[in-house]
């Protein structure tokens, strides 16, 4: 009995010290595969963002130049429940602009579901959702 109250003591102490533990990702997350994206990126304007990059998430892992911000905006879309990688609208009034002739693939996996998404800056309503995704996608020119 002695010893039990000792030990009770101990690991009381023990998790004081430590403070309490974070929460465990949902068992979903756990048990899910990295997320992993292909973004190939052409015509920006910018020699340096043009080229194919791979994104891992959770963990954060990848030639991705911010690839520890990417996995950030993309988990802050996630808990606002917006898809990042949902088709544009069809039914939309987008203002006649261009934003350059640049253009994006994104391909793989997020949040276990298949990616395949493309995006331009060609009128409005797509910059702003190319916007959305920076820094996933470089930021554009408008």
């Amino acid at each position: 009995m002695l010893r039990l109250a000792a030990f009770a003591v101990t690991s009381a102490l023990a998790a004081a010290a430590v403070g309490p533990l974070p929460p465990l990702p949902p068992l979903g997350r756990l048990l899910a595969a990295p997320d992993r994206l292909t973004i190939s990126v052409a015509d920006t304007g910018n020699p340096r963002a043009d080229g194919q990059y791979r994104l891992e998430c959770n963990p954060v892992a990848g030639n991705h130049p911010q690839a520890e911000e990417a996995c950030a905006r993309l988990e802050d879309l996630a808990r606002e429940g917006k898809d990042p990688f949902a088709p544009e609208a069809k039914r939309q009034l987008c203002t006649m602009q261009s934003g350059g002739p640049a253009t994006a693939r994104i391909t793989g996996t997020w949040h276990g579901r298949k990616v395949d998404s493309q995006f331009r800056r060609t009128n409005g309503c797509e910059i702003s959702r190319w916007n959305e995704l920076e820094p996933v996608l470089p930021r554009g020119r408008s």
